[in-house]
């Protein structure tokens, strides 16, 4: 007892020692961020390309509003009130091919604009709320949906006509239909109409719109009509040339859900959360329907001959004992997506296992699929630009009716792929060890504007280049990123802009190579600019599997340097986090710099399945979560060691969500390189988490128990040495506290007595209370304090 009464003091004097060396602290940087200032977001332009409007909180309101800057006065930033913000919210982006003229719904009203004068013309006024007015390729006439049907209506006439006939009801019986007949109101809703006056009125409004939708029906021959018998049709669409129409039914399974208890409810009870399955969960199906307008006929698009479908992937010899099922593989179809002139159409189809993706041309009269491209990941596909389930990502047809566009990591690298449907050729417009994101066609059609990592895989450059491919031009020069609104003129550039120790600002630019951009906002406080914010260092190291591991370093003055180190894991798995702009992990960052400022080495790695690096870089984690992203941590440390000066026995991890999983993997398999790491709302058993992530990667725990046991800390937590933080929110509805509750069990019954756990009652996922994150990093300091300065 005399030993531990001696050594508090010590402790104490030492932890004060560290404290003296930094302006910073835990309570300083976790405060509210408003006192950081305020950074914008969310840039777009106002349609006369006058206008620049974006988030911001200039005001100090309790959260951000909108503000503009006119291109007129570039000095003077404006609140927007919300009439204007109500009309930029209503305003339909649905134009004509050459933008000209767009539709505006207005309540039940449809108006045709002409772009260039303001002008406006009613061309519908429905009795009843409509969706998705669209132009015919023709542009005469405009299909609108209404009540799980597609109308038509022609600009110049305003005469509408139904173009389907869908009935939500099974198929009557002759029968049933030469036996109907009209009923007696009866007394009671007689009564009940005549004393209430709104149903009254809701009773001859229904009668009303029955009346009027029987008047636009073509009269003579009985029409055909399609029985869903109790289906939904969702996304209803007309093709451009008038002749076919589609829908989708979706099927959703009843996956049990699970129950997150909040224990501080307003109520003063105890209130469960509902949120989402484990994985495993049975997914959502769809089918997708052809009317064709012509034959009066239905009937759906099959994927039974799709080349694959049936192949199994190749983790199944992994378990010879068990015999795999062959079948046809569920699918989630994405379309149709129609040519500008209607007559082609194409489909893309993803495995639910995500391990094919088939771009498919549809023969319209037969639902018949020719695939024009497939892409196989035995891993899973994924990557910038590929899209996930029923989203399809960069996808779609050039002005000429005959090419499709779309991305692929065909080569590695997630690129810009042209493709003849007549030929079959494909084209690879953007190729290289860089990735593109978003790209877009300029308005004359002419051109792409793209979004590319090319410069470096730490910055981000905005280029236009040639429709059929070329040379790209770089528009964009400022190191770091460089997050593009291109103005509906396309002679600006919005451009949100931040480096590594710089948070965003808005900029404008000139649509011209070479142009200087010019700064609108300076967003950041005096007391924020008083402290000079470290721009770490971008290095590589080398891996054991000779990778070269890119992270950012952030090394001590050497007369501050006390042989420690700290290595940050981020979280999400794909997400870059090594990169020349500003974090999204803002207050790590700053509590990084706290942390070189006592003396501290840090590492923040972008270990393999981060973002930004290409398709080896995001499926290195296949089947074994733990595996090459917690080596790379190791390899991290050794780079520490040998490049660094640092104390192999004095290194610590910490990390949250993904990065307080690989934190828990690291001390329990890795003790001997790490002495102490803190865990921050961590996965523990990957077959408790969600499937649309999980899935991907270690497939599903009935199918691959291989891969969970191997990947998941709670199989390892024999293996602790050192010294370990649990911290977790206890209303968490993505990492579930359950997650760290099993492992605190699973300690406990391993007489494990070096560990803690802190938890945050209020708190979800992401925190929220600045008090929150104190404590949270105020315990990860101490730790680190306790453990690594010895």
């Amino acid at each position: 007892m005399r030993q531990k009464l001696l050594f508090l003091p010590i402790l104490f004097l030492c932890f004060t020692a560290a404290f003296s060396q930094t302006p910073l602290s835990v309570e300083y940087i976790m405060r509210d961020p408003a006192w950081m200032g305020t950074f914008p977001s969310g840039a777009r332009w106002g349609e006369d390309s006058q206008q620049i409007y974006f988030e911001y909180n200039r005001d100090k309101d309790p959260s951000d509003s909108l503000y503009k800057i006119a291109i007129s006065n570039l000095n003077v930033i404006s609140k927007v009130h919300w009439p204007e913000e109500k009309a930029l919210r209503n305003t339909s982006r649905n134009f004509n091919q050459d933008k000209t003229l767009r539709l505006i719904k207005e309540e039940n009203q449809l108006l045709l604009e002409e772009v260039k004068t303001g002008k406006t013309q009613v061309i519908l006024d429905w009795f009843d709320n409509f969706s998705n007015p669209t132009f015919l390729a023709n542009e005469k006439k405009v299909a609108f949906n209404f009540s799980n049907n597609i109308y038509v209506v022609d600009i110049e006439t305003k005469a509408v006509q139904k173009v389907t006939n869908i009935s939500n009801s099974s198929e009557p019986s002759k029968k049933a239909s030469s036996d109907n007949k009209s009923e007696n109101m009866g007394f009671v809703k007689e009564e009940n109409l005549a004393l209430l006056q709104v149903i009254s009125q809701r009773e001859k409004k229904s009668e009303e719109s029955k009346a009027y939708r029987e008047s636009i029906a073509e009269k003579g021959e009985e029409k055909f009509m399609y029985y869903t018998s109790g289906k939904n049709p969702s996304s209803l669409q007309l093709s451009p040339d008038g002749r076919f129409a589609t829908f989708a039914y979706y099927k959703t399974e009843s996956n049990k859900g699970t129950k997150v208890p909040d224990y501080v409810a307003a109520s003063g009870y105890t209130e469960d959360l509902n949120a989402r399955p484990k994985v495993g969960t049975k997914p959502t199906t769809s089918e997708i329907g052809i009317y064709d307008l012509q034959r009066d006929t239905v009937y759906f698009i099959s994927t039974t001959d799709l080349p694959g479908i049936k192949d199994l992937p190749d983790y199944t010899k992994d378990y010879p004992d068990k015999t795999w099922e062959e079948k046809d593989r569920e699918v989630a179809l994405a379309g149709p997506f129609f040519s500008p002139d209607g007559r082609n159409a194409i489909l893309q189809v993803k495995s639910y296992d995500n391990k094919d993706r088939w771009i498919t041309s549809i023969d319209m009269e037969t639902g018949a699929l020719k695939v024009l491209d497939r892409q196989r990941d035995e891993a899973w596909i994924g990557g910038p630009g590929i899209g996930w389930t029923f989203s399809p990502g960069t996808f779609g047809w050039l002005p000429d009716n005959r090419h499709i566009y779309f991305q692929s990591e065909e080569t590695g690298y997630s690129h810009l792929y042209l493709l003849d449907i007549n030929s079959g050729e494909k084209m690879a417009l953007t190729s290289g060890n860089y990735e593109v994101f978003d790209p877009f066609i300029s308005k004359d059609k002419k051109y792409w504007y793209l979004t590319t990592s090319e410069v470096d895989p730490g910055e981000r450059h905005f280029y236009k280049m040639p429709l059929m491919g070329g040379k790209m031009e770089k528009l964009t020069s400022m190191t770091g990123n460089n997050e593009v609104s291109l103005s509906p003129d396309e002679k600006k550039l919005a451009i949100l802009y931040s480096f590594s120790n710089q948070p965003t600002e808005l900029f404008i630019q000139d649509n011209k190579v070479g142009s200087k951009a010019v700064q609108l906002t300076y967003g950041q406080s005096e007391e924020f600019k008083s402290y000079n914010w470290r721009a770490p260092e971008i290095i590589r190291f080398d891996a054991e599997d000779g990778a070269k591991v890119p992270a950012r370093l952030y090394a001590p003055d050497p007369e501050k340097k006390n042989g420690a180190a700290v290595i940050f894991v981020h979280g999400a798995g794909y997400l870059q986090n090594a990169h020349k702009w500003w974090s999204s992990y803002f207050r790590e960052y700053m509590f990084h710099n706290l942390l070189t400022d006592l003396g501290y080495t840090v590492l923040d790695i972008d270990y393999r399945a981060s973002a930004g690096y290409g398709r080896d870089w995001r499926t290195g984690i296949y089947r074994h979560m733990g595996g090459k992203d917690l080596s790379d941590q190791v390899d991290g440390a050794k780079y520490l060691v040998d490049s660094q000066g640092v104390d192999a026995d004095r290194i610590g991890i910490y990390g949250g969500s993904y990065g307080g999983f690989i934190t828990l993997m690291a001390l329990f398999n890795e003790p001997d390189v790490f002495k102490s790491g803190a865990a921050l709302r961590s996965v523990t058993d990957w077959a408790h988490y969600n499937h649309g992530y999980t899935a991907n990667i270690l497939n599903t725990p009935e199918e691959d128990p291989i891969a969970y046991r191997r990947s998941s800390p709670i199989y390892f937590a024999e293996g602790l040495k050192g010294n370990l933080l649990m911290a977790h929110g206890m209303v968490d509805v993505n990492v579930h506290f359950q997650d760290v509750v099993r492992l605190s069990q699973r300690l406990i019954e391993l007489e494990k007595d070096n560990w803690e756990m802190a938890i945050y009652p209020v708190e979800d996922h992401g925190f929220v209370e600045p008090s929150s994150w104190t404590d949270e990093y105020k315990r990860i300091l101490k730790l680190f304090n306790s453990t690594l300065l010895d």
